[in-house]
């Protein structure tokens, strides 16, 4: 190596005073609709296992198509908690 090799100077990855940053609601609806067929999904899980241990108290079990279709709707609270939490992290991570 001969040391003639000068260090280059770097622009900041993250100017603070961007005009283009996205609006705080619409990344939470863009990462809520990523995340919501997994948090649905895990609703749908949890539902159908808490169907099973039902029985040990001598309630019906939750068949696996109605815990499907119960976990559609809540499935959006799961997903905007999962959505809230994951944007935290973003932001933590940024700063």
């Amino acid at each position: 190596m001969s040391g003639t090799r000068l260090p280059s100077k770097t622009a900041p990855a993250i100017d603070p005073d961007s005009s283009n940053r996205p609006r705080t609601n619409t990344s939470l609806w863009r990462l809520g609709i990523l995340i919501w067929p997994f948090a649905t999904g895990a609703v749908a899980i949890n539902l159908f296992l808490l169907g099973l241990m039902w029985q040990a108290v001598g309630l019906p079990a939750i068949t696996p198509v109605a815990a499907l279709l119960w976990s559609l709707p809540l499935g959006i609270p799961a997903t905007w908690a999962s959505a809230r939490w994951a944007r935290s992290m973003i932001r933590e991570a940024e700063s």
